[in-house]
């Protein structure tokens, strides 16, 4: 196995053609193909199944390119450093469910650390895609949580793509809702309470299983629900049609200001939040710094 390997197969998959792949690489179609399929004999997994259509990337093969980008990225930094002499930033990124605790200890950990030497990266985004990231290395972490409902399902894909969830804290289970909802004032909120009410849920996608819900109480029957995409236009809807959402409870007004609040929800779920990394990995120093960020959540809980 070669970097030279490694690289050519990094390319096919980044141009999905092996023709494009070949002429961006300046070698023949045959040649590049030759190669892939030595290192493919060499490791002894199938990377791209090639078909009449094109080529696909098999779950094997997207396990390796995964590895391989890491190796070829630590490598260029090597280079850059100590061949070429040059500075070069230092990459640090992190996915997550759509919470504010978690971008507001992003931001904490970017002010400590600087962006003179470090360049971030923060994707809010789908359950799915929070996984993916950290499986291929986009991400170092990946925020999200398990309750009763969704740990069995959730715990035996991590397990399958060689990730495991490390618990930070236990939540209860909170309604976040705009101060001039009619239900605003109440100390507790029963679901009966919230029934014409419209409930708010994050879109997943594609795969928008119950199991990959980033509210408790998926499979409950909503009378009203609205789909959303990203957490601005969740605080909209709150405000423009008196809708609201569950959630953990953890409120950061730095970022979404104090026009919102979180009231118990008469309800015995429990949301466990968490991070996943990588198997057998070492975090890095701003990783441990955004972690102990994490943790100082734990002490706003309401």
């Amino acid at each position: 196995m070669t970097l030279q390997q490694l690289r050519y197969a990094i390319k096919i998959a980044d141009c999905n053609s092996m023709n494009e792949a070949a002429k961006e690489l300046f070698i023949s179609q045959p040649s590049l193909s030759a190669s892939v399929r030595d290192l493919e004999n060499e490791i002894g997994i199938t990377i791209y199944k090639r078909t009449n259509r094109g080529i696909t990337i098999t779950p094997e093969g997207e396990e390796f390119l995964g590895y391989a980008r890491q190796v070829a990225e630590q490598y260029d930094l090597l280079k850059t450093k100590y061949v070429e002499k040059n500075n070069v930033k230092k990459k640090f990124s992190v996915s997550t469910q759509h919470y504010s605790f978690a971008v507001k200890a992003f931001v904490e950990t970017v002010k400590q650390f600087g962006m003179d030497e470090y360049e971030f990266a923060v994707h809010e985004t789908k359950t799915y895609e929070v996984i993916e990231n950290v499986k291929s290395f986009k991400s170092e972490l990946g925020i999200l949580y398990l309750n009763d409902f969704n740990r069995q399902v959730l715990t035996k894909i991590l397990k399958q793509n060689n990730l495991e969830f490390t618990e930070l804290f236990d939540c209860k289970t909170y309604v976040y809702l705009w101060k001039g909802n009619p239900l605003s004032n109440k100390k507790i909120i029963t679901l009966n309470d919230l029934e014409e009410y419209p409930c708010l849920s994050f879109d997943q996608g594609m795969n928008n299983s119950f199991y990959f819900a980033e509210e408790v109480l998926s499979t409950n029957e909503y009378k009203k629900i609205i789909k959303a995409n990203d957490r601005a236009t969740v605080l909209n809807l709150m405000v423009g049609l008196n809708a609201y959402t569950l959630c953990s409870g953890i409120i950061c007004e730095e970022l979404n200001g104090d026009d919102y609040i979180a009231i118990p929800l008469d309800s015995e779920e429990v949301m466990t939040i968490g991070y996943i990394t990588r198997k057998n990995t070492i975090m890095s120093q701003l990783g441990k710094k955004y972690v102990e960020e994490l943790l100082k959540c734990k002490e706003i809980l309401l």
